[in-house]
Order: C-alpha cells, then sequence, then structure tokens
C-alpha cells in the first residue's frame, strides 16, 4: 500500500470511559459509553457514534468520487449511518446500517451510485465480508 495519509490518536482513562485525541488536537474528546451497554450515557461520545460518522463521510466521499466518474449529479445527497454493537455467538458485534438519500435522480440511478460508492470507498473495502452493511438507496 502506498500510505497517502496516517490519522494518530490517543486514548486514555477506562476504555469506553475515557479521553480520545488526535495528535494535532483537531479532535478531543469524553468518552462515554452507552446505557445499552451498562454506561450512564454520560457527556461523551463512544466509538460507535465516531464510527457512524467516519464511514458516512468516507461514504460520501466515495459517493461524489463516483459521480463525478460518470458525469452524474449527486448535489444535496446525504447520508445517514446506524452503527449498532450487539451480542453474538462469537461475542460482541457491529452492524451498519446506511440511508444514501440523492434527491433529484431515478431510483435506478441512485442504486447504481450507492453500489458504485460501495465499491470504491475504504471503508467498505475494510469492512465487506466483517460485518453485516446495509445500504438503503433513497431518491427523496
Amino acid at each position: 500500500m502506498n500510505v497517502l495519509y496516517t490519522a494518530k490518536a490517543s486514548v486514555s482513562g477506562e476504555g469506553r470511559k475515557g479521553y480520545g485525541r488526535t495528535d494535532d488536537d483537531r479532535l478531543n474528546v469524553e468518552l462515554s459509553v452507552p446505557k445499552g451497554v451498562g454506561g450512564d450515557d454520560g457527556p461523551g461520545t463512544n466509538p460507535e457514534q465516531l464510527f457512524a460518522v467516519g464511514y458516512g463521510a468516507c461514504f460520501h466521499g466515495a459517493l461524489k468520487k463516483v459521480a463525478r466518474e460518470s458525469k452524474a449529479s449527486v448535489e444535496g445527497s446525504t447520508i445517514d449511518t446506524r452503527v449498532s454493537l450487539g451480542s453474538g455467538e462469537s461475542g460482541l458485534n457491529i452492524a451498519v446500517e446506511m440511508d444514501v438519500t440523492i434527491p433529484g435522480v431515478e431510483q435506478a440511478e441512485a442504486e447504481r451510485l450507492v453500489a458504485a460508492a460501495h465499491e470504491v470507498c475504504p471503508y467498505s473495502n475494510a469492512t465487506r465480508g466483517n460485518i453485516d452493511v446495509t445500504l438503503n438507496a433513497r431518491t427523496a
């Protein structure tokens, strides 16, 4: 792999309840444990929220790339991402569901663009075959 960028972060405290920050201080967050997994829903964020934002942003970039390459418009598009934490046979697992809304295009075109973005998105490539990812293409 030809490395283009490396994010550097440090976490301290008690794992899911502590602090996380990047080396450039662009991200500096308090971490808390959601009530659903035994926490108190404190003032901080959690890894699932951070993953939802990261995956959603990456996928949106991939959508814009494939749209540009195919001369399609994704103006006004939005990504709503849900990351679920649950228990399974092998312990705790995560699953992702993403609603990709592309106004002003036909449903078939929205589905084509979403499928193409899923093929090039680095987060999609990293998660493919490892977790359940559900993509819902919407036109408005």
